[in-house]
């Protein structure tokens, strides 16, 4: 009997001596967990970035490398150097972005509006015969479809230091052809980028490029 009281009086104190989890616990372990969350979903915020840069510049390499591949297999030889030259039509700045076409749907992405089908305004050199001036427009238009298919705000150039400015020829055999591709990106948490002055001709714009360099 006396041994039951014993252990009642144990097990009375042992309850009252235990407290519960406090306020300040609870508020403590909470600003714990989201400074953890904040941590984690920073890091997915940046990856995201860093996989978009990635993707950008992969698709920019694979399409100069493409169109330094067309320059070469379209070039024919020079009139007037040893060498060969393309055709003139490859440096007008119109064949390219589709700054020669027009859109009728409105908020159409630059794909869907000009690449789902061919325009008719542009000779198909995949299913009839182009001369060398329809053959520069039909690429320009192909390696436009090429750089926004994955990029909606990327642009492609074609440029060329030329070692004689006295011929006919815009491109001179032995000059240095330039494909540009390049599209805007922006900073962030205040990181400072190295831009290249390729892709950026005034101060306000904010663009990363992959240039290619050709001689043909």
């Amino acid at each position: 009997m006396k041994l039951n009281k014993i252990t009642d009086r144990l097990a009375r104190k042992s309850m009252l001596s235990q407290n519960g989890l406090g306020m300040v616990e609870v508020l403590v372990t909470l600003f714990i967990l989201s400074i953890g969350l904040l941590g984690v979903a920073s890091l997915q915020f940046v990856g995201s970035f860093s996989n978009a840069d990635a993707l950008n510049r992969t698709q920019a390499v694979f399409v100069a490398q493409q169109f330094s591949e067309r320059l070469n297999s379209n070039a024919k030889p020079s009139d007037v150097a040893d060498g060969f030259v393309v055709d003139n039509t490859y440096f007008n700045e119109d064949i390219y972005n589709f700054a020669n076409l027009t859109c009728s749907t409105d908020g159409a992405s630059p794909y869907d509006c000009h690449c789902t089908a061919h325009p008719s305004s542009i000779a198909n050199c995949q299913t009839g015969d182009c001369d060398s001036s329809e053959l520069a427009e039909f690429d320009g238009y192909q390696m436009s479809c090429a750089v926004v298919r994955s990029n909606p705000n990327a642009k492609i150039s074609l440029t060329c230091t030329d070692k004689n400015l006295g011929d006919m020829d815009l491109c001179t055999a032995g000059s240095i052809h330039e494909v540009i591709v390049s599209w805007p990106v922006r900073s962030w948490q205040g990181s400072e980028r190295v831009l290249n002055s390729a892709c950026n001709e005034a101060d306000s714009d904010n663009n990363d490029c992959v240039v290619v360099e050709v001689a043909l």
